[in-house]
């Protein structure tokens, strides 16, 4: 949610920010609602100005004998009228409220403006792998252990049935990615995995995106569409002290989502699925802090992608492929052989106070002072079955056997799968 002062005091900045983003916003509705909300508001302390004076008239007749009706009528009627203009302010405050919640956040001014096409690549790592013959894309390295059929018949289709040797490499990335935060000082959070619909909007993912969740209508609960959700929400109207900053977290999580706008796009094998696993990381920071921070969650990731040996690139997103909550945001793609193409593990997002002022997140700062709202970040540390994807096309032998990573092969008790 954006600071009101910032939509008092500049618009132009918030329409620009939302065309940017390619989001439809009318700011002017805003500014006219909250134009009458002031114009109310000095007519309610006018009338209560006037009962306060109308009832010291009244005790003051009463103590001197005096008839105090007409004075009586007057505060009845003064009251009718408060009770009239603070009901019109309750709706208008809904009003302001819902629209707010529909303006996304302002990308940065160093974020470059287009689409997707005007992402800029920072910086590459690693060499693409090359194969002395042609290489197999996942689904049929994985024909055995792989199962989209099988899936298909117990919850639908595009979701994930893992069995051997496959089931068994998704559990232990999730361990080793859970040991190298911890390990990093981040705190590790097990957290439900369905939220409240004041939890989904805490973090923007409602009102925008309703469309992509799954909803469990009964009880009014979302299944979670990323771990951003739950473990950024154990800050929800909570304050902290300056000295406890950063909050380091991380945590495994499924999620869920109905990919209601991925029409098109490539849903083959484990490209584009509804129930997908990844490790969250999640800092809640100081504002003079969160740029910094933003670079060290970005390093962080890409640090377990060069223990892999997976090539990667490092993508600035343009402001009409940023989040609507996002700031600015770095995706990290890695190699596809088999697809010959890159795709994203991770999206490292700053969200500045943007999900703080929807969540009420906030901190008191050293020594005294106003309070002030903290920064949010988050990041994919990182996402299955992209990983596995890599991993599988990526280490490819011309038998169709796998050659691990050096860093799994203790964990996963062999060098080759097969």
């Amino acid at each position: 949610m954006l600071d009101r002062k910032l939509l008092r005091k500049d618009p132009q900045a918030v329409a620009d920010g939302a065309a940017a983003k390619k989001e439809k916003i009318d700011i002017n509705l805003w500014i006219n609602a909250d134009s009458k909300r002031r114009e109310l508001m000095l007519q309610i302390e006018e009338l209560r100005k006037h009962r306060n004076s109308l009832s010291k008239a009244v005790s003051m007749k009463k103590r001197n004998g005096e008839n105090a009706d007409s004075e009586m009528a007057l505060s009845r009627d003064t009251g009718l009228q408060l009770s009239s203009l603070e009901k019109e302010i309750s709706a208008i405050d809904e009003s302001l409220a819902e629209m707010e919640h529909t303006f996304p956040n302002i990308p940065d001014a160093d974020v470059p403006l287009g689409g997707e096409e005007n992402n800029v690549v920072l910086r590459s790592w690693g060499q693409i792998p090359e194969f002395n013959f042609t290489p197999k894309p996942h689904w049929e390295l994985m024909e055995e252990v792989f199962q989209p059929e099988a899936a298909g018949r117990i919850a639908g289709s595009n979701f994930i049935l893992f069995r051997g040797w496959a089931a068994r490499l998704q559990r232990t990335l999730i361990s080793w990615m859970l040991n190298y935060h911890t390990e990093a000082g981040m705190e590790e959070i097990w957290a439900p995995f369905v939220a409240k619909a004041e939890s989904m909007t805490a973090t923007a993912q409602l009102p925008k995106m309703e469309d992509d969740m799954y909803k469990i209508g009964r009880d009014g609960l979302f299944l979670i569409p990323t771990g951003e959700v739950p473990i950024t929400n154990l800050y929800r109207d909570q304050m902290l002290e300056e000295a406890d900053l950063p909050v380091r977290l991380c945590g495994y999580t499924p999620c869920f989502r109905r990919e209601a706008g991925s029409y098109g796009k490539d849903n083959r094998g484990l490209n584009r699925v509804h129930q997908f696993e990844k490790v969250e990381m999640v800092r809640l920071e100081h504002p003079d802090r969160s740029e910094d921070a933003h670079q060290e969650l970005l390093s962080h990731a890409a640090g377990m992608l060069e223990l892999l040996g997976i090539p990667y690139r490092i993508l600035l997103l343009a402001s009409g492929d940023l989040s609507f909550a996002a700031a600015k945001c770095y995706d990290i793609e890695i190699w596809s052989a088999g697809q010959e193409k890159w795709l994203e593990v991770s999206s490292i997002s700053n969200f500045r106070d943007f999900q703080a002022r929807r969540g009420n997140m906030k901190f008191r700062p050293n020594g005294g002072g106003k309070t002030q709202f903290l920064h949010t970040l988050n990041g994919s540390g990182l996402a299955l079955p992209r990983l596995i994807i890599s991993i599988v096309e990526n280490g490819q032998q011309a038998d169709g056997s796998i050659i691990l990573p050096p860093a799994l092969v203790e964990l996963m008790g062999t060098e080759v799968i097969r």
